[in-house]
This record gives C-alpha cells, structure tokens and sequence, in this order.
C-alpha cells in the first residue's frame, strides 16, 4: 500500500471513531463500553454476520438477494463499529496493528511455500 493510500486508510479510521465516540456520548452509553462488553458484542455480531449465509451452498454473490446483501453489509458495519470501539478503548491503532499483524503473516506462510494451500503454517513440513 503506498503512504499516501496509508495516511488516508488511517484517517477513514480515526473519523469512523470519531463518529462512534460521538455516537455514543449523545446517549450516555459509554459506561456500558468496557473492553469485555465490547469484545462480547463484537462476538456477537460476527455470529451474526453468518446468519444471511445459512443453508446456502457457498455464499457467493450469485447466490444472494438483495436483501441478504443488505443483511449482511449491515452486520458487517456492526462488526466493524464494535472493533473500532474496542480498539479505541484499548487505545490500540488499527491500521498499525494490521500493518504488524501481516508482517507476522507473511513469515509464517510464505508464498513460495504455501501458495494453493490453505493447511494452518504449523502444519506445514520445514
């Protein structure tokens, strides 16, 4: 990702909060916040997230309506408010966490080695 494409994904980031922050001052709800609530109802919905899915072959877009896509964009929103609200709450930068995460991520699955496979990294003989 280029720095200019960096700068403008953390600040999507920061405005997002900014609006739950506000979101949630008006309504006097963050005394209810604390990172356990909030990790639960993040579990909660990304359980909910699979519900548009059930009893479909794949979940491919072909295979869903209008109002299953609708579903689940508004669970997906779910979803990332309640990480985003966590991540606040923790004080834990988002785009520098994924930035971490997939440097871990590719030393543990190199292309070269893993590229087809979807077998988990400890999985794989050295």
């Amino acid at each position: 990702m280029e720095q200019q494409d960096q700068r403008e994904t953390a600040s999507e980031l920061v405005a997002m909060r900014d609006m739950l922050r506000e979101f949630v001052r008006e309504r006097d709800w963050s005394r209810f916040h604390s990172p356990k609530n909030l990790a639960a109802a993040l579990s909660v919905e990304a359980s909910e997230l699979l519900e548009p899915f059930t009893w479909l072959a794949t979940g491919d877009r072909t295979e869903l309506d209008e109002s299953k896509l609708q579903a689940i964009r508004h669970e997906m929103a779910d979803v990332l408010a309640y990480l985003v609200m966590l991540a606040d709450s923790l004080d834990v930068d988002l785009h520098r966490a994924l930035i971490e995460k997939m440097a871990l991520n590719r030393s543990k699955y190199p292309a070269h080695k893993v590229k087809g496979d979807a077998r988990k990294y400890t999985e794989y003989d050295d």
